[in-house]
């Protein structure tokens, strides 16, 4: 199984043996000059998202050999919707709004760790690590250096999806060559981007279970070919989510966001989805929801009802999931400069969501409370219906100033208290800022839950 813990040690030997080639090094020395010189865009992205700007540069000569008219993610167009996993992404006004989005979907915004050996993990990821498997250094890191191609090393390179040709030499220089070059020509480039905190998971960690019960969904599904289950979310498994959403009726993206996994659970249920309450009353409050936070004057208007999508069967609680958080997306600000140490809101909303939609799909028989407010059970059910949406507020504000105190336990009053709880919970927000999240999400459900039954009144608008 690939872990970046089985290859952190590879990488960080690699590196320091790592030699450019006699008959490359001007080619690697005039890309490094290349790179150098969009190093003020690059610092750009890195204030918006904390991702070293050296690292963007490599990304970006790999995916469209520095043209500042594509977008990151995948080397296409800043000025259509890209076709090309990850789909549906842009148009982009700038290069930068392309970059933050991109490293947005690779979790690496908030990342703690960028030591050498992550940063080569990370950018081998990009490519895929197929190459282990054939016992050849991944020319997307090492091509042009001693450590890719004969006479010093094993060549082979996969010339097309799945074909790999031992005899093939890939002539492009790889990242990990371009970085040595940078660095002869540029002294601020340091690699002391080891983690702060020792044992702190990075975002692409914390997601990394999510995505293996995807694999593993996929697979039953009969992925073809079949996943290496490892939760990472390369090539081969977005290929296999993009198939499985065309095939399902789901927006073509590749990513597995909360609807997609929501779906991939479903599908592989027996039985089907679970019978629930007519959900039809919730859909009209949506509607009247979306009405009233229509602006006023000036702004962007909000539609009615979701272009190109129909509306949910009254049944299926995950269709209303969906129906609710495109509501959400279509709400929220337009967003400005991203905090380095936080995904956004709306992306931690759809981390809970896969949770619930998980939760939901599995629940056996009817408690008497409803299959939102009994999912726990009677006594439990009981015991937090009324207090969720609270408790989940509460609990993500205090979290979220938690999160932003200096540990300094020997501080006196307030700040000596929350300093002492900040050094004994390292990485507090990472655990509690979700569970706090799923508290509210499933009190606002539980309420519509009790609307849909009659048993609570309707919302009122407020000045």
């Amino acid at each position: 199984m690939i872990s970046f813990e089985r290859l952190k040690n590879e990488y960080e030997r690699n590196w320091a043996g790592l030699e450019i080639r006699a008959g490359r090094l001007a080619e690697a020395n005039a890309v490094a000059r290349k790179a150098l010189n969009g190093k003020a865009t690059y610092q750009q992205i890195e204030r918006l998202t904390g991702v070293p700007w050296f690292f963007t540069a490599l990304c970006h000569y790999r995916e469209s050999n520095f043209d500042f008219d594509t977008y990151l993610g995948n080397g296409e167009s800043l000025h259509r919707v890209t076709k090309l996993v990850p789909k549906g992404r842009g148009p982009f006004a700038t290069f930068v709004d392309g970059a933050v989005d991109a490293f947005r979907i690779q979790n690496f915004i908030g990342a703690n760790d960028w030591s050498i050996a992550r940063m080569m993990f990370r950018l081998e990821a990009f490519n895929g690590f197929g190459y282990h498997s054939k016992g050849v250094n991944s020319p997307y890191l090492y091509g042009g250096s001693t450590l890719y191609g004969p006479p010093e090393a094993r060549a082979g390179k996969f010339v097309r999806d799945h074909v790999f040709d031992s005899d093939h030499v890939d002539s492009q220089l790889g990242t990990a060559v371009i970085l040595h070059a940078m660095m002869s020509l540029d002294s601020s480039i340091t690699l002391d981007g080891s983690p702060q905190f020792a044992g702190r998971s990075e975002p692409e960690d914390d997601v990394a279970s999510t995505v293996i019960l995807m694999q593993q969904a996929l697979n039953k599904l009969g992925a073809n070919p079949p996943l290496a289950e490892d939760g990472i979310s390369g090539p081969k498994t977005r290929a296999a989510v993009s198939q499985f959403q065309e095939q399902n009726g789901l927006r073509d993206t590749g990513l597995l966001d909360a609807a997609t996994v929501a779906a991939i659970t479903r599908a592989t249920q027996p039985g089907g989805p679970v019978q629930a309450v007519d959900l039809s009353q919730i859909l009209k409050r949506l509607e009247d929801l979306a009405q009233l936070l229509r602006p006023s004057a000036g702004g962007t208007t909000l539609p009615t009802t979701v272009p190109s999508r129909t509306l949910p069967a009254t049944n299926d609680p995950i269709s209303l999931f969906e129906r609710l958080f495109s509501l959400i997306n279509r709400t929220a600000p337009v967003p400005g400069p991203v905090a380095p140490a936080s995904p956004a809101p709306v992306d931690q909303l759809k981390q809970v969501v896969d949770l619930l939609s998980t939760l939901l799909n599995t629940s056996r028989g009817k408690p008497m409370l409803g299959q939102v407010n009994g999912a726990l059970g009677e006594t439990v059910g009981k015991l937090l219906d009324g207090k969720k949406t609270a408790l989940g507020i509460g609990g993500s504000l205090l979290t979220a100033l938690l999160s932003s105190v200096t540990a300094s336990p020997n501080a006196g009053g307030l700040a000596g208290l929350l300093g002492t709880i900040v050094t004994a919970v390292p990485g507090i927000s990472q655990f509690a800022m979700p569970i706090s999240l799923a508290l509210a999400v499933w009190g606002v459900l539980g309420k519509m839950e009790k609307w849909s039954q009659g048993t609570a009144p309707p919302p009122r608008v407020t000045t």
